[in-house]
């Protein structure tokens, strides 16, 4: 028989991480609902002594940052939805059709994973100054429109899709589009719930090309929003964990009630290469 303590073992030092990974987050909500100055005291309570909304109410009512995160809603949205058409329809491509020079394409794509994002802004953004799109939601949806990971991880995942089942709806007469609708899509949607989540999560999170596209105040995103907050209220704890709890909250919630989809996607797209 074997001995239960290896298994006791990992799951408590499992344990014991993701508790020493919930406690930052914890205050983080805590501290939000703490008063002016208590986070800064020695040393830091834990809970606050008299919760209150005062820095949530301060942050909608006097910062407004609810048009910055109806801005991220529209952004993350959009670039979800614009992600998968592209994604979608390249990985199945390359998946399933057959074309001239569709390996050597793929490869092509696969050696851009190595190149940083970091690199192709400036070209990108002056390309788009060129077009108009500066300062534009068009302008901060364009690095969205397909990404090399979301082609692989659909293109993997399309792998394990029979031919047999794309070849009997060929010979009764459905065309690419019909099959591609009714026969591929349903069967990809853990890979779609996966794609759709991690887009959404980058999007909503995107700090770096907001900051460059956007100029305009009332145009920028959630993150960019609290950074320039951090900076002129350097001293609020307690209004920037509001601000936080805020950023983090909806994409917490997004990725809880997803994350069975998800992590089906994940696994199964590795299965077959």
């Amino acid at each position: 028989m074997r001995s239960p303590l290896p298994a006791v073992a990992v799951n408590a030092g499992l344990a014991v991480l993701a508790v020493l990974t919930l406690i930052p987050l914890a205050w983080m909500v805590s501290a939000s609902f703490m008063a002016p100055g208590e986070a800064s005291s020695f040393p830091p309570p834990l809970l606050p002594r008299a919760a209150s909304l005062a820095n949530y109410r301060e942050l909608f009512a006097t910062v407004g940052i609810g048009r910055q995160i109806l801005n991220s809603l529209l952004i993350a949205v959009g670039a979800t939805l614009l992600s998968l058409g592209f994604n979608l329809s390249a990985g199945y491509a390359f998946a399933k059709l057959r074309f001239n020079g569709r390996d050597r394409a793929f490869r092509t794509l696969l050696g851009a994973l190595v190149i940083p994002a970091q690199v192709t802004m400036m070209p990108l953004f002056l390309m788009l100054k060129q077009m108009g799109l500066v300062n534009t939601y068009a302008g901060a949806l364009v690095p969205w429109l397909a990404s090399v990971f979301g082609i692989f991880l659909v293109r993997q995942y399309a792998l394990t899709i029979p031919d047999e089942l794309i070849e009997a709806a060929r010979m009764d007469g459905a065309s690419e589009g019909r099959i591609f609708r009714s026969v591929v899509l349903p069967l990809l949607k853990p890979v779609i719930v996966t794609l759709a989540v991690l887009t959404f999560l980058g999007a909503w999170n995107d700090f770096m090309w907001p900051l460059i596209v956007l100029t305009d105040h009332d145009l920028q995103t959630l993150p960019v929003a609290i950074a320039g907050l951090s900076r002129e209220h350097v001293q609020d704890t307690e209004l920037m964990m509001a601000g936080a709890v805020v950023t983090v909250l909806p994409v917490l919630l997004l990725f809880l009630l997803l994350q069975r989809h998800y992590m089906q996607g994940l696994l199964m797209g590795s299965v077959k290469g």
